[in-house]
């Protein structure tokens, strides 16, 4: 058997970078920045008011309050988007301003509307002294004209490309996001819900794994259910390297005599077939098949078990294929938390890192994440895999009793993580 760090190594070693592409920024949600942003002007703009109100010149409320209150003249009303007023505010004078609108000339502070009232007369009184800047935001306040908005390299959130859109950035050059292919093989394999035969079952395997990839924010392409048969297994892979940039395939991996996946693999590609010492997901292949272009087409062979196969993703595909995206080292996991285990995680001495399937809750009384199986934890309960929030990796050794700390990695569920 190889060790899950030694398999991990070897996948990683087979997956670079997509080429750089021009997105528009909707498109761009979780990619990888190419090239640095920088502002092309202020942010805002112009100085503009944080609140409704009244822009008034600082000095003239001086000494005002609920019971002295001081009257301005109204000499217009700023709203946002429109250029400002004729004639500066003066001495004495206010302009009725909406949130947004920009500070017309002569007013340096705004009075908000809450802390006025009507005089009567075209007049409003103002209850309260404040000072030159008031609820007033500036030209260039949040990004200054030249400033590095968005270095390469950057994985480009919500929050990115808000910053994006108000700098006037349409598009970004970013890393491909690579389109995976996902093929489920087996004469035993069910997938359009008719009556099952005696010795069928339904494919869940494709279904999850086209999930998973779109849920890692990946081009998910589903290749369909192929039969037990070489030669429509060669044709269905081949044809799917010239279009897809990487390709997943469930089942077929093991050593039975009907295994034509391995087969076909064995004999288009460049693959290793590996026993890694975890549990579940024990067989893996991984390698390249010639995709167009002469282009090397990441081939990711999981095992058929439904467990295995979601766990072998998680640990294996799922960081390969972000290595593609072009994250780095530090990038490529799910997150981790040490947890207490709340309830005795069951295991045996085997030369095997177990990854067991568990529910997690954080516990306010101690601050911590604690832990307790989801379930059962064969490679075919898909239950309690559907009920884990995360895979507690257990190494090499006897049963974790209540208590212990076990390292987690937290899956994408309800817990919002």
């Amino acid at each position: 058997m190889i060790s899950f760090v030694d398999a991990r190594a070897h996948v990683m070693a087979g997956c670079s970078a997509m080429p750089p592409v021009r997105v528009p920024l909707s498109a761009a949600l979780g990619a990888v920045l190419v090239e640095s942003v920088t502002a092309g002007g202020d942010v805002p703009p112009f100085a503009n008011t944080a609140m409704d109100g009244f822009a008034v010149r600082a000095a003239d409320t001086v000494g005002a309050s609920d019971g002295s209150p001081v009257a301005l003249a109204v000499v217009g009303t700023v709203r946002a988007g429109m250029s400002g007023l004729d004639s500066p505010v003066g001495a004495g004078q206010a302009a009725r301003i909406m949130t947004g609108a920009p500070m017309p000339p002569g007013a340096d502070a705004v009075v908000m509307v809450e802390r006025t009232r009507d005089a009567g007369d075209g007049q409003v009184a103002v209850l309260v002294e404040v000072p030159a800047g008031h609820h007033v935001r500036p030209a260039g306040d949040d990004v200054r004209d030249g400033d590095l908005v968005a270095p390469a390299g950057t994985v480009l959130t919500a929050g990115h490309l808000g910053v994006l859109a108000t700098v006037g950035a349409s598009d970004v050059l970013v890393v491909g996001r690579p389109r995976v292919g996902v093929l489920s093989t087996g004469d035993e394999l069910v997938d359009d819900g008719r009556p099952l035969a005696p010795g069928q079952i339904r494919d869940s395997n494709r279904i999850s794994l086209l999930a998973l990839l779109r849920g890692s924010g990946f081009d998910a392409v589903d290749l369909g259910l192929v039969a037990d048969d070489e030669v429509a297994i060669e044709r269905a892979i081949r044809d799917a390297a010239s279009t897809c940039d990487a390709l997943v395939t469930s089942g077929g991996v093991s050593m039975g005599d009907f295994d034509y996946v391995k087969v076909v693999l064995d004999r288009i590609g460049e693959m290793r077939w590996m026993q890694v010492a975890i549990k579940p997901a024990k067989p893996l292949a991984f390698g390249t098949v010639d995709g167009s272009g002469g282009r090397a087409v990441p081939v990711f062979g999981l095992p058929g078990n439904p467990v295995s196969s979601m766990v072998s993703f998680e640990l294996f595909c799922r960081p390969g294929l972000r290595r593609m995206s072009g994250r780095d080292d530090v990038d490529l996991d799910r997150p981790s938390v040490v947890a207490v285990v709340d309830e005795p995680l069951t295991r045996r001495p085997d030369g095997k890192v177990h990854f067991a399937r568990v529910r997690g809750r954080f516990d306010m009384s101690d601050g911590r994440f604690h832990v307790a199986s989801a379930g059962a934890q064969g490679s075919h309960h898909l239950t309690a895999m559907a009920g884990a929030d995360g895979l507690a990796e257990l190494p090499d050794g006897p049963t974790l009793d209540t208590g212990s700390t076990v390292s987690v990695r937290l899956l994408d569920t309800a817990l919002g993580l």
